[in-house]
Protein backbone atom coordinates (compact mmCIF):
# COMPACT_ATOMS: atom_id res chain seq x y z
CA UNK A 1 0.00 0.00 0.00
CA UNK A 2 1.53 3.18 -0.91
CA UNK A 3 0.06 5.15 2.27
CA UNK A 4 1.97 3.12 4.05
CA UNK A 5 4.55 5.51 6.00
CA UNK A 6 6.85 3.38 9.00
CA UNK A 7 7.89 6.70 10.54
CA UNK A 8 4.48 6.75 12.80
CA UNK A 9 5.58 3.23 14.45
CA UNK A 10 9.76 3.43 13.90
CA UNK A 11 11.64 2.41 16.77
CA UNK A 12 8.26 -0.29 18.10
CA UNK A 13 8.87 -2.90 20.08
CA UNK A 14 7.97 -4.89 16.70
CA UNK A 15 11.17 -3.14 15.40
CA UNK A 16 13.33 -3.99 18.61
CA UNK A 17 12.28 -7.58 17.95
CA UNK A 18 13.20 -7.65 14.18
CA UNK A 19 15.96 -5.73 14.16
CA UNK A 20 17.72 -7.32 17.79
CA UNK A 21 17.41 -10.83 15.72
CA UNK A 22 18.69 -9.13 11.79
CA UNK A 23 21.80 -7.70 13.48
CA UNK A 24 23.10 -10.98 15.34
CA UNK A 25 22.56 -12.47 11.78
CA UNK A 26 24.57 -9.79 10.18
CA UNK A 27 27.21 -9.89 12.56
CA UNK A 28 27.52 -13.34 12.67
CA UNK A 29 27.58 -14.17 8.84
CA UNK A 30 30.07 -11.43 8.61
CA UNK A 31 32.48 -13.10 10.88
CA UNK A 32 33.63 -15.54 8.43
CA UNK A 33 36.17 -13.61 5.82
CA UNK A 34 33.57 -13.80 2.91
CA UNK A 35 31.57 -11.28 1.17
CA UNK A 36 28.09 -11.40 1.39
CA UNK A 37 24.84 -9.83 -0.36
CA UNK A 38 21.92 -8.00 1.62
CA UNK A 39 18.37 -7.46 0.19
CA UNK A 40 15.34 -6.04 1.12
CA UNK A 41 11.61 -6.38 -0.44
CA UNK A 42 10.37 -3.19 1.73
CA UNK A 43 12.64 -0.95 2.59
CA UNK A 44 10.95 2.03 3.90
CA UNK A 45 12.65 5.05 4.27
CA UNK A 46 16.00 4.17 5.94
CA UNK A 47 16.56 6.39 8.40
CA UNK A 48 13.84 8.23 11.01
CA UNK A 49 13.34 11.18 13.78
CA UNK A 50 12.26 9.71 16.51
CA UNK A 51 11.25 13.60 17.49
CA UNK A 52 8.94 13.88 14.26
CA UNK A 53 5.34 14.92 14.81
CA UNK A 54 4.27 11.60 13.71
CA UNK A 55 6.45 9.02 15.90
CA UNK A 56 5.49 11.31 18.80
CA UNK A 57 1.69 11.15 18.25
CA UNK A 58 1.85 7.62 18.27
CA UNK A 59 4.63 6.98 21.58
CA UNK A 60 5.69 3.44 20.06
CA UNK A 61 9.31 4.59 19.82
CA UNK A 62 9.14 5.62 23.25
CA UNK A 63 7.42 2.29 24.38
CA UNK A 64 9.87 0.73 22.15
CA UNK A 65 13.57 1.60 22.07
CA UNK A 66 13.41 3.86 24.79
CA UNK A 67 12.01 1.03 26.99
CA UNK A 68 14.11 -1.65 25.78
CA UNK A 69 17.63 -0.08 24.47
CA UNK A 70 18.56 -0.91 27.94
CA UNK A 71 18.28 -5.16 27.17
CA UNK A 72 21.06 -4.64 24.99
CA UNK A 73 24.97 -4.78 25.98
CA UNK A 74 26.95 -2.05 24.60
CA UNK A 75 28.67 -4.59 21.84
CA UNK A 76 25.50 -6.06 21.33
CA UNK A 77 25.40 -6.10 17.64
CA UNK A 78 22.09 -4.04 17.50
CA UNK A 79 23.12 -1.50 20.11
CA UNK A 80 26.34 -1.13 18.35
CA UNK A 81 24.46 -0.08 14.36
CA UNK A 82 22.35 1.99 16.72
CA UNK A 83 25.07 3.64 18.05
CA UNK A 84 26.50 4.34 14.33
CA UNK A 85 23.67 5.44 12.99
CA UNK A 86 23.01 8.56 16.31
CA UNK A 87 27.28 9.21 16.34
CA UNK A 88 26.19 9.78 12.26
CA UNK A 89 22.76 11.35 12.28
CA UNK A 90 21.79 12.53 15.51
CA UNK A 91 20.72 11.63 18.88
CA UNK A 92 16.91 11.22 18.30
CA UNK A 93 17.91 9.32 15.01
CA UNK A 94 16.75 5.34 14.54
CA UNK A 95 18.19 3.58 11.61
CA UNK A 96 15.72 1.23 9.69
CA UNK A 97 16.92 -2.30 8.55
CA UNK A 98 19.08 -1.13 5.68
CA UNK A 99 20.80 1.67 7.82
CA UNK A 100 21.70 -0.64 10.60
CA UNK A 101 22.67 -3.34 8.00
CA UNK A 102 24.74 -0.96 6.76
CA UNK A 103 26.56 -0.75 9.92
CA UNK A 104 27.13 -3.73 10.05
CA UNK A 105 27.94 -4.75 6.18
CA UNK A 106 31.89 -4.91 5.46
CA UNK A 107 33.57 -3.68 1.80
CA UNK A 108 32.87 -5.93 -0.90
CA UNK A 109 29.50 -6.59 0.34
CA UNK A 110 26.12 -5.72 -1.92
CA UNK A 111 22.93 -4.05 -1.02
CA UNK A 112 19.50 -4.37 -2.83
CA UNK A 113 17.08 -2.40 -1.31
CA UNK A 114 13.41 -1.74 -2.75
CA UNK A 115 11.04 0.20 -1.92
CA UNK A 116 8.19 1.33 -4.46
CA UNK A 117 6.34 4.46 -2.45
CA UNK A 118 8.14 7.35 -4.14
CA UNK A 119 9.16 9.64 -1.06
CA UNK A 120 9.71 6.61 1.01
CA UNK A 121 11.87 5.72 -2.03
CA UNK A 122 13.41 9.37 -2.20
CA UNK A 123 14.02 9.46 1.53
CA UNK A 124 16.35 6.01 1.34
CA UNK A 125 18.19 6.93 -1.88
CA UNK A 126 19.12 10.42 0.63
CA UNK A 127 19.70 7.62 3.86
CA UNK A 128 21.66 5.58 1.74
CA UNK A 129 23.89 7.66 -0.13
CA UNK A 130 27.32 7.22 1.81
CA UNK A 131 26.93 3.36 1.46
CA UNK A 132 27.14 0.87 -1.70
CA UNK A 133 23.47 0.34 -1.98
CA UNK A 134 21.58 -0.14 -5.07
CA UNK A 135 18.21 1.04 -4.76
CA UNK A 136 14.95 -0.54 -6.55
CA UNK A 137 12.26 1.70 -7.05
CA UNK A 138 10.15 -1.44 -7.64
CA UNK A 139 7.73 -4.14 -6.01
CA UNK A 140 10.03 -5.78 -3.57
CA UNK A 141 8.93 -9.16 -4.54
CA UNK A 142 9.65 -8.62 -8.38
CA UNK A 143 12.99 -7.18 -7.30
CA UNK A 144 14.38 -10.27 -5.57
CA UNK A 145 13.18 -12.89 -7.90
CA UNK A 146 14.61 -10.97 -10.59
CA UNK A 147 17.82 -10.59 -8.21
CA UNK A 148 18.09 -14.25 -7.02
CA UNK A 149 20.38 -16.05 -6.59
CA UNK A 150 22.53 -12.85 -5.73
CA UNK A 151 26.39 -11.85 -5.82
CA UNK A 152 27.84 -12.90 -3.76
CA UNK A 153 25.73 -15.70 -3.75
CA UNK A 154 25.76 -16.06 0.41
CA UNK A 155 23.35 -13.35 1.99
CA UNK A 156 20.30 -12.55 3.88
CA UNK A 157 16.73 -11.62 2.90
CA UNK A 158 14.23 -9.47 5.08
CA UNK A 159 11.04 -10.00 3.91
CA UNK A 160 9.21 -7.09 5.74
CA UNK A 161 6.04 -5.81 4.31
CA UNK A 162 3.23 -3.58 6.16
CA UNK A 163 0.36 -6.39 5.36
CA UNK A 164 -1.39 -3.51 4.90
CA UNK A 165 -2.51 -5.44 2.16
CA UNK A 166 -3.79 -8.57 3.02
CA UNK A 167 -3.16 -10.44 -0.25
CA UNK A 168 0.43 -10.36 1.66
CA UNK A 169 -0.36 -13.14 3.86
CA UNK A 170 -1.25 -15.64 0.89
CA UNK A 171 1.49 -14.43 -1.33
CA UNK A 172 4.43 -14.98 0.94
CA UNK A 173 4.47 -18.98 1.34
CA UNK A 174 4.97 -19.12 -2.16
CA UNK A 175 7.37 -16.52 -2.75
CA UNK A 176 9.55 -18.05 -0.19
CA UNK A 177 9.35 -21.38 -1.71
CA UNK A 178 10.41 -19.54 -4.95
CA UNK A 179 13.16 -17.95 -3.49
CA UNK A 180 14.67 -20.65 -2.03
CA UNK A 181 14.15 -22.65 -4.85
CA UNK A 182 16.76 -20.39 -6.89
CA UNK A 183 18.84 -19.59 -4.11
CA UNK A 184 18.74 -22.80 -1.28
CA UNK A 185 22.05 -20.92 1.02
CA UNK A 186 20.14 -17.89 1.29
CA UNK A 187 19.42 -16.78 4.65
CA UNK A 188 15.60 -15.76 4.22
CA UNK A 189 13.75 -13.65 7.25
CA UNK A 190 10.47 -12.79 7.34
CA UNK A 191 8.53 -10.27 9.82
CA UNK A 192 4.97 -10.78 10.24
CA UNK A 193 2.96 -9.00 12.90
CA UNK A 194 0.71 -10.48 15.16
CA UNK A 195 -2.81 -9.23 15.73
CA UNK A 196 -5.62 -9.98 17.75
CA UNK A 197 -7.22 -11.89 15.30
CA UNK A 198 -4.30 -14.29 14.29
CA UNK A 199 -4.63 -13.24 10.58
CA UNK A 200 -1.05 -14.49 10.04
CA UNK A 201 -1.16 -18.38 11.26
CA UNK A 202 -2.83 -19.63 8.08
CA UNK A 203 0.50 -18.24 6.60
CA UNK A 204 2.58 -19.92 9.00
CA UNK A 205 0.98 -23.19 7.87
CA UNK A 206 1.04 -22.91 4.65
CA UNK A 207 4.83 -22.11 5.06
CA UNK A 208 5.35 -25.26 7.39
CA UNK A 209 4.62 -27.45 4.70
CA UNK A 210 6.98 -26.24 2.52
CA UNK A 211 9.69 -28.40 4.00
CA UNK A 212 11.86 -25.41 4.35
CA UNK A 213 15.13 -26.35 5.70
CA UNK A 214 16.81 -25.04 9.42
CA UNK A 215 13.61 -22.73 9.86
CA UNK A 216 13.20 -20.87 13.30
CA UNK A 217 9.84 -19.33 14.42
CA UNK A 218 10.62 -16.80 17.00
CA UNK A 219 7.37 -14.83 18.69
CA UNK A 220 7.18 -12.19 21.24
CA UNK A 221 4.14 -10.52 23.18
CA UNK A 222 3.87 -7.08 24.58
CA UNK A 223 1.18 -4.84 25.49
CA UNK A 224 -0.94 -2.83 22.64
CA UNK A 225 0.70 0.45 21.93
CA UNK A 226 -2.87 2.19 22.83
CA UNK A 227 -6.35 1.42 23.25
CA UNK A 228 -7.89 0.03 19.88
CA UNK A 229 -4.38 -0.81 18.74
CA UNK A 230 -4.68 -4.52 16.79
CA UNK A 231 -1.12 -5.33 17.19
CA UNK A 232 -0.29 -7.47 20.63
CA UNK A 233 3.43 -9.23 19.01
CA UNK A 234 5.48 -9.61 16.45
CA UNK A 235 7.36 -12.71 14.70
CA UNK A 236 9.95 -13.38 12.76
CA UNK A 237 10.09 -16.79 10.33
CA UNK A 238 13.59 -17.49 9.35
CA UNK A 239 14.46 -19.90 6.86
CA UNK A 240 18.39 -21.07 6.87
CA UNK A 241 18.65 -19.61 10.45
CA UNK A 242 22.28 -19.07 11.54
CA UNK A 243 24.13 -20.63 14.14
CA UNK A 244 23.18 -19.79 17.61
CA UNK A 245 20.57 -17.53 16.59
CA UNK A 246 18.02 -19.65 18.95
CA UNK A 247 20.31 -18.39 21.97
CA UNK A 248 19.55 -14.96 20.69
CA UNK A 249 15.87 -15.54 20.41
CA UNK A 250 15.55 -16.96 23.69
CA UNK A 251 17.54 -14.27 25.63
CA UNK A 252 15.20 -11.83 23.62
CA UNK A 253 11.89 -13.91 24.88
CA UNK A 254 12.79 -13.11 28.19
CA UNK A 255 13.29 -9.24 28.11
CA UNK A 256 10.13 -9.47 26.32
CA UNK A 257 8.23 -11.70 29.30
CA UNK A 258 9.32 -8.47 31.52
CA UNK A 259 6.72 -6.64 29.69
CA UNK A 260 3.47 -8.54 30.47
Amino acid sequence: MLSYQHIYHAGNLADVQKHALLCAMLDYMGQKPKPISYLETHSGRGLYDLQAPEAVKTGEAEAGIGVAEDWFAVDHPFRRALKAVRDGFGDQAYGGSPLLAAQIMRAGDKMHLAELHPQEGDALEDAMVMFDAKIHRRDGFEMVQAVCPPTPRRGLLLIDPSYEMKSDYDLIPSQIAKLHRKWNVGVIALWYPILKDATHLPMLTALEFQNLPKTLRHEVRFPAAREGHRMIGSGMFIVNAPWGLQDEAKRLTKAFSTLN
